[in-house]
């Protein structure tokens, strides 16, 4: 399935000749009282959609695309998960502000604010435009069942499915959460492919240009550490819960965006969603 969250909250089935609305299907979600449980309750049951009439179809082009995943527990991103990024990382000061620069092996995961999350309808809004603000495509990995402390060999049966991720980043001396984690700072989408649809995500092709000028283009055959070995790094310290994503590095090419750019980034078996810059409001 192709699982859209769309205009005001409404949840969609992606078919050729449209989105299908199938929000009547969260009626079936069990209700909760505070405290909320610390995952998200749609991804924790998307076998509800499976099976559930639309009541409508929505053509893409007039539908305002958010986020596919509403309410992530965490997001985890892969520093310099790609060699021949982390090779541009050492060589231009742009980017690394004299920030000491190691391989992920000894970098490890770092954690992005859920506010920073958006969707492609929604656009990134830059913030501190006096610095350089860059573009960084990534695979997405939304992780759809309980795990900690899980082998490798594991991993990849506790994925909901992947989607193409943006991780913004603000240049400076910071650590990476804080330049990283502004709002709109994570862009999901388009929407969310189930793992049924993906059989290898550690062979897909992933592009971004920004004003139709290609600057970043690679493969996922080319992380350092696959999806499989990430998920069963990450739960080695934390919990994972249903809902929460993992951005799994993004390669060589990354540049500036400035208000007014419009990015075009793919994936290989997800699809491709249209990014508009803009500056924050005051």
């Amino acid at each position: 399935m192709r699982i859209a969250r769309f205009d005001d909250n409404r949840v969609g089935i992606v078919r050729d000749d449209g989105i299908h609305d199938v929000t009547a299907a969260l009626d079936a979600l069990a209700a909760h009282r505070y405290p909320f449980p610390p995952h998200d309750a749609l991804v924790a049951h998307l076998h509800l959609l499976k099976s559930h009439e639309a009541s409508r179809v929505v053509p893409l082009q007039k539908a305002r695309l958010l986020s596919p995943v509403a309410n992530p527990g965490k997001i985890m991103a892969a520093p310099v998960n790609y060699t021949r990024h982390l090779e541009e990382v050492l060589k231009d000061k742009g980017i690394h502000h004299g920030n000491l620069i190691n391989e992920i092996h000894k970098a490890g995961l770092f954690l992005k604010a859920t506010s920073s999350l958006a969707g492609a309808g929604e656009g990134v809004r830059l913030v501190h435009t006096d610095r350089r603000n860059d573009h960084e495509v990534e695979l997405a990995v939304v992780i759809g069942k309980k795990a900690r402390g899980i082998a490798a060999a594991q991993a990849l049966g506790h994925v909901a499915g992947y989607c193409i991720g943006l991780d913004m980043t603000i240049r400076g001396p910071e650590e990476r959460s804080l330049r990283k984690s502004p709002d709109s700072y994570t862009v999901l989408g388009p929407w969310l492919v189930t793992a049924d649809e993906i059989p290898d995500a550690g062979n897909l092709k992933l592009e971004i240009s920004v004003n139709g000028t290609v600057r970043q283009q690679a493969n996922t055959r080319d992380l350092i550490l696959g999806v499989a070995e990430l998920i069963a790094w990450a739960s080695s310290f934390y919990t994972l819960h249903p809902g929460d994503v993992l951005l799994t590095g993004t390669p060589q090419g990354v540049g500036p965006v400035r208000p007014g750019d419009v990015m075009l980034a793919s994936l290989e078996r997800v699809g491709e969603m249209k990014v508009a810059v803009s500056a924050a409001a005051p």
